[in-house]
């Protein structure tokens, strides 16, 4: 009995052991909004599941569904379920429509096909017919822009860029709205382009601000004094020296101190945190905007004494460096006519404003090609090449296609860091010794090829023009051979 009596009290404890652990810890506050944000989410992946869903557009289908949910307040499992089941016939009346093009467009420009065209079903009630015209002037137009085989597209492109570049401008203009930037357009940022030059002749920005700060012209003057550089030269209307008692007195402007944002207890803060000058500036008692300085033992000569001024004048009170004047721009948004604030920046420093608070990263442009590269990868880099070209050559009112301007960002691009288009990039690396020769530097070329015991391989357009042959473009590409022998034999055959 006793024994019974003891394994009963320990199967009690057990299961009261069991039930303890099986309860819930209490639910935060915190996990409370984040259950009732992933609500409509999990709501419509259910009925989702329910339905066979075309899986090149689910997402798709669920963001139009989380739209309704949300924003237009359909929370009725049949409405969403009537909804779903119109957005699948839709998907599949477009995907049957787009079956027999497969065979002659590639796969993604299908799936883009595929997308766009259930956007516009849905949203325009688009007919058969239309559908199917829709279709077929797509394909056409494909297969109408697709290039013939041994298409010299190299050469090609060549010639579209390098022609309407005979009739562009040689000068530096004022940015459009701004008169205090000047911005390089036409041939020089064409050149600057091509040469992938480390640094442009005008770098700039332009930086979107966030919801918070684009509207308000107080926070968006904020963001940008934060941004702007700001030295103690910027903000100082004298500097003078008193060699007899070996001090320096900055006088400090008041209407830049205003402007630029600072304080004299700033600048004082600034100065103090070297070594050199730890304990040695000082704000004057007389006048609260003349900072007194003991220029070290160090600096005792006159000429070392005016070194130190020039150093110190140098100083970065704020700001991030490189960008050395922000323009506030007033623009209106298309769709909604609201006025909102644009940051134009003369200098660039893409990596320091992406980190700053306040600014909208993903709208943050700069026309420095490297600093792209640096920061965001080559397939950036790629993409702005060609923004960057294309706008140049739009800018002086030049159409050329898009195509010719993407070889060349691929071209510069392809070794996966950008390179110039010149002797010292993509010409420089041909491997055949005569297309380098032909492009510069023609006897230094021959001799380094000659030392090295190169071979040349006679496989491209201008060695093949060199020595006197058919270039490979073209029907010089098709190569035919024949046996005389076989020719005869089939001729006395029919003879026979």
């Amino acid at each position: 009995m006793k024994k019974s009596k003891q394994g009963k009290t320990r199967q009690g404890k057990a299961s009261r052991k069991k039930s303890k652990s099986k309860v819930k810890p209490p639910t935060t506050k915190a996990e409370e909004i984040l259950e009732k944000v992933a609500e409509p989410y999990h709501v419509i992946s259910s009925l989702m599941s329910r339905v066979g869903v075309v899986p090149e557009l689910a997402d798709e289908i669920r963001k139009s569904l989380l739209n309704l949910y949300v924003f237009q307040g359909v929370t009725q499992e049949e409405a969403l379920l009537k909804e779903l089941t119109r957005y699948n016939e839709v998907a599949l009346k477009i995907k049957e429509f787009l079956e027999p093009v497969k065979d002659y467009v590639p796969e993604a420009i299908c799936n883009e096909m595929l997308l766009t065209l259930f956007k516009y079903r849905v949203k325009h009630d688009l007919s058969d017919s239309e559908l199917a015209a829709i279709v077929d002037d797509c394909v056409r137009t494909y297969l109408h822009s697709l290039v013939d085989p041994g298409e010299p597209v190299g050469t090609v492109a060549a010639q579209s860029i390098g022609e309407p570049g005979t009739q562009m401008t040689l000068r530096t203009f004022h940015f459009a709205g701004v008169r205090e930037l000047n911005v390089t357009l036409g041939l020089p940022r064409l050149i600057e382009l091509v040469d992938a030059k480390r640094v442009p002749e005008t770098p700039m920005m332009e930086i979107h601000l966030s919801e918070e700060f684009k509207y308000d012209e107080a926070k968006a003057r904020e963001v940008a004094r934060k941004i702007e550089l700001t030295t103690l030269e910027t903000v100082t209307r004298s500097a003078d020296i008193d060699l007899s008692e070996m001090k320096l007195f900055i006088e400090l402007d008041p209407e830049m101190l205003y402007d630029k944002g600072v304080t004299p207890d700033e600048v004082v803060k600034v100065l103090s945190k070297g070594k050199l000058l730890a304990g040695k500036v000082s704000v004057s008692e007389e006048n609260p905007y003349l900072i007194v300085i003991e220029i070290p033992k160090s600096y005792s000569d006159i000429i070392k004494a005016q070194k130190f001024r020039d150093r110190l004048l140098k100083v970065k009170i704020k700001g991030l460096k490189d960008i050395k004047k922000v323009i506030l721009q007033k623009r209106r948004d298309q769709e909604t006519g609201k006025e909102y604030y644009v940051l134009i920046t003369s200098g660039s420093n893409l990596d320091a404003v992406l980190r700053m608070g306040g600014v909208d990263p993903r709208k943050v442009r700069t026309n420095s090609i490297h600093e792209i590269e640096e920061v965001l990868g080559i397939e950036a880099a790629r993409e702005a090449l060609i923004r960057e070209i294309k706008n140049t050559l739009n800018e002086q009112g030049l159409d050329v296609d898009l195509r010719h301007v993407m070889l060349v960002a691929d071209m510069m691009t392809r070794s996966g860091s950008v390179r110039p288009i010149g002797r010292h990039g993509v010409v420089g690396e041909k491997p055949s010794i005569l297309a380098r020769a032909a492009f510069e530097v023609t006897v230094k070329n021959l001799f380094d090829a000659s030392i090295r015991g190169e071979t040349d391989q006679i496989v491209g357009v201008t060695e093949n023009v060199i020595i006197g042959q058919l270039a490979p473009i073209g029907t010089a590409l098709v190569e035919l051979k024949m046996n005389p022998m076989k020719i005869k034999a089939l001729v006395k055959r029919e003879e026979g």
